[in-house]
Protein backbone atom coordinates (compact mmCIF):
# COMPACT_ATOMS: atom_id res chain seq x y z
CA UNK A 1 0.00 0.00 0.00
CA UNK A 2 1.14 3.51 -0.84
CA UNK A 3 -0.24 6.60 0.88
CA UNK A 4 -0.60 9.79 -1.12
CA UNK A 5 -2.13 13.14 -0.21
CA UNK A 6 -4.75 14.06 -2.82
CA UNK A 7 -7.02 17.10 -2.61
CA UNK A 8 -6.42 17.46 1.11
CA UNK A 9 -7.04 13.82 2.04
CA UNK A 10 -4.61 11.02 2.66
CA UNK A 11 -5.48 8.12 0.37
CA UNK A 12 -4.10 4.60 0.32
CA UNK A 13 -3.67 2.94 -3.03
CA UNK A 14 -2.36 -0.42 -4.02
CA UNK A 15 -0.31 0.00 -7.17
CA UNK A 16 3.27 -0.64 -8.24
CA UNK A 17 5.60 2.32 -7.77
CA UNK A 18 6.16 2.68 -11.51
CA UNK A 19 2.43 3.19 -12.19
CA UNK A 20 1.79 6.62 -13.70
CA UNK A 21 0.13 8.94 -11.21
CA UNK A 22 -2.54 9.65 -13.82
CA UNK A 23 -3.67 6.00 -13.77
CA UNK A 24 -3.88 6.01 -9.97
CA UNK A 25 -5.88 9.25 -9.94
CA UNK A 26 -8.33 8.17 -12.63
CA UNK A 27 -8.62 4.42 -12.12
CA UNK A 28 -8.12 3.97 -8.38
CA UNK A 29 -9.38 7.28 -6.98
CA UNK A 30 -11.96 7.96 -9.73
CA UNK A 31 -10.81 11.55 -10.27
CA UNK A 32 -11.66 12.37 -13.87
CA UNK A 33 -10.30 15.92 -14.13
CA UNK A 34 -6.86 14.88 -15.35
CA UNK A 35 -7.19 13.44 -18.86
CA UNK A 36 -5.05 11.00 -20.80
CA UNK A 37 -3.97 12.96 -23.84
CA UNK A 38 -0.63 12.00 -25.33
CA UNK A 39 1.00 9.94 -22.57
CA UNK A 40 4.28 11.75 -23.25
CA UNK A 41 3.86 14.99 -21.24
CA UNK A 42 3.50 16.90 -24.50
CA UNK A 43 -0.09 18.20 -24.26
CA UNK A 44 -0.88 19.02 -20.61
CA UNK A 45 -4.29 17.34 -20.42
CA UNK A 46 -3.07 15.25 -17.47
CA UNK A 47 -1.75 18.18 -15.43
CA UNK A 48 -2.06 18.29 -11.66
CA UNK A 49 -0.47 20.47 -9.01
CA UNK A 50 2.11 18.91 -6.73
CA UNK A 51 2.96 21.30 -3.92
CA UNK A 52 1.59 24.12 -6.09
CA UNK A 53 3.63 23.31 -9.21
CA UNK A 54 2.11 22.00 -12.43
CA UNK A 55 3.21 18.43 -13.13
CA UNK A 56 2.30 16.09 -15.97
CA UNK A 57 0.81 13.08 -14.20
CA UNK A 58 1.09 10.79 -17.25
CA UNK A 59 4.88 10.58 -16.81
CA UNK A 60 5.08 10.98 -13.03
CA UNK A 61 5.48 7.62 -11.35
CA UNK A 62 3.56 6.95 -8.16
CA UNK A 63 6.92 6.38 -6.42
CA UNK A 64 7.98 9.93 -7.37
CA UNK A 65 5.28 11.42 -5.14
CA UNK A 66 6.12 11.64 -1.44
CA UNK A 67 3.52 11.07 1.25
CA UNK A 68 3.94 14.67 2.43
CA UNK A 69 3.47 16.21 -1.00
CA UNK A 70 0.07 17.74 -1.78
CA UNK A 71 -1.45 16.60 -5.05
CA UNK A 72 -4.26 18.84 -6.29
CA UNK A 73 -6.48 17.84 -9.17
CA UNK A 74 -9.17 19.88 -10.88
CA UNK A 75 -11.64 18.43 -8.37
CA UNK A 76 -9.51 19.74 -5.51
CA UNK A 77 -9.29 23.37 -6.66
CA UNK A 78 -12.34 24.51 -4.63
CA UNK A 79 -10.88 23.03 -1.44
CA UNK A 80 -7.52 24.58 -2.20
CA UNK A 81 -9.12 28.04 -2.53
CA UNK A 82 -11.25 27.53 0.58
CA UNK A 83 -8.14 26.61 2.58
CA UNK A 84 -6.22 29.63 1.25
CA UNK A 85 -9.12 31.92 2.19
CA UNK A 86 -9.63 30.32 5.61
CA UNK A 87 -13.24 29.36 4.86
CA UNK A 88 -15.19 27.03 7.11
CA UNK A 89 -16.02 23.52 5.92
CA UNK A 90 -19.62 24.59 5.36
CA UNK A 91 -18.57 27.61 3.26
CA UNK A 92 -16.10 25.46 1.34
CA UNK A 93 -18.87 23.11 0.16
CA UNK A 94 -20.41 25.90 -1.92
CA UNK A 95 -17.18 27.37 -3.26
CA UNK A 96 -15.57 27.22 -6.66
CA UNK A 97 -11.98 28.21 -7.22
CA UNK A 98 -11.81 31.63 -8.95
CA UNK A 99 -10.23 29.95 -11.97
CA UNK A 100 -13.21 27.61 -12.29
CA UNK A 101 -15.59 30.49 -11.74
CA UNK A 102 -13.88 32.53 -14.47
CA UNK A 103 -13.95 29.59 -16.89
CA UNK A 104 -17.72 29.36 -16.40
CA UNK A 105 -18.29 33.12 -16.69
CA UNK A 106 -16.21 33.34 -19.87
CA UNK A 107 -17.65 30.08 -21.28
CA UNK A 108 -14.09 29.12 -22.14
CA UNK A 109 -14.20 25.47 -23.23
CA UNK A 110 -15.32 24.19 -26.55
CA UNK A 111 -14.75 20.43 -26.37
CA UNK A 112 -13.25 20.81 -22.89
CA UNK A 113 -10.61 18.10 -23.18
CA UNK A 114 -7.62 20.38 -22.53
CA UNK A 115 -9.36 22.52 -19.94
CA UNK A 116 -8.06 20.50 -16.99
CA UNK A 117 -4.50 21.43 -17.94
CA UNK A 118 -5.47 24.99 -18.75
CA UNK A 119 -7.08 25.53 -15.33
CA UNK A 120 -4.26 23.80 -13.45
CA UNK A 121 -1.70 26.01 -15.23
CA UNK A 122 -3.80 29.12 -14.53
CA UNK A 123 -3.92 28.23 -10.84
CA UNK A 124 -0.16 27.75 -10.69
CA UNK A 125 0.38 31.08 -12.46
CA UNK A 126 -2.06 33.09 -10.35
CA UNK A 127 -0.70 31.70 -7.08
CA UNK A 128 2.74 33.03 -7.98
CA UNK A 129 1.66 36.17 -9.87
CA UNK A 130 -1.66 37.68 -8.86
CA UNK A 131 -1.82 40.12 -11.78
CA UNK A 132 -0.04 38.66 -14.81
CA UNK A 133 0.34 40.60 -18.03
CA UNK A 134 -0.90 39.07 -21.29
CA UNK A 135 2.71 38.26 -22.14
CA UNK A 136 3.20 36.44 -18.82
CA UNK A 137 0.01 34.46 -19.38
CA UNK A 138 1.18 33.46 -22.86
CA UNK A 139 4.56 32.45 -21.48
CA UNK A 140 2.94 30.33 -18.76
CA UNK A 141 1.09 28.32 -21.38
CA UNK A 142 3.84 28.09 -23.98
CA UNK A 143 7.37 28.33 -22.59
CA UNK A 144 7.33 27.96 -18.79
CA UNK A 145 6.78 24.23 -18.45
CA UNK A 146 7.85 20.94 -19.88
CA UNK A 147 5.88 21.72 -23.05
CA UNK A 148 2.95 23.93 -24.09
CA UNK A 149 -0.56 23.04 -23.04
CA UNK A 150 -2.26 22.21 -26.31
CA UNK A 151 -5.82 22.97 -27.36
CA UNK A 152 -7.07 21.51 -30.62
CA UNK A 153 -10.15 23.76 -30.60
CA UNK A 154 -8.08 26.95 -30.42
CA UNK A 155 -9.63 28.46 -27.29
CA UNK A 156 -6.42 30.29 -26.42
CA UNK A 157 -8.01 33.76 -26.57
CA UNK A 158 -10.80 32.65 -24.23
CA UNK A 159 -8.22 31.10 -21.88
CA UNK A 160 -6.31 34.40 -21.76
CA UNK A 161 -9.51 36.28 -20.92
CA UNK A 162 -10.43 33.71 -18.29
CA UNK A 163 -7.05 33.99 -16.57
CA UNK A 164 -7.46 37.77 -16.45
CA UNK A 165 -10.99 37.38 -15.04
CA UNK A 166 -9.76 34.87 -12.45
CA UNK A 167 -7.06 37.33 -11.38
CA UNK A 168 -9.75 39.97 -10.88
CA UNK A 169 -11.93 37.56 -8.88
CA UNK A 170 -8.96 36.59 -6.71
CA UNK A 171 -8.13 40.25 -6.11
CA UNK A 172 -11.66 40.74 -4.78
CA UNK A 173 -11.18 37.69 -2.57
CA UNK A 174 -14.41 35.95 -3.44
Amino acid sequence: MVTINVNGARREVQAPGDTPLLYVLRNDLLLTGPQFGCGLAQCGACSVLIDGKEVRSCITALSDVGTDQEITTLEGLPGRWAKQKGLSQEEAKNTLHPVQHAWIEEQTPQCGFCQNGMMIKATELLESNSNPTPEQIKAAYTTSGISPILCRCGTYKAVMESVQRAAAIMAKGR
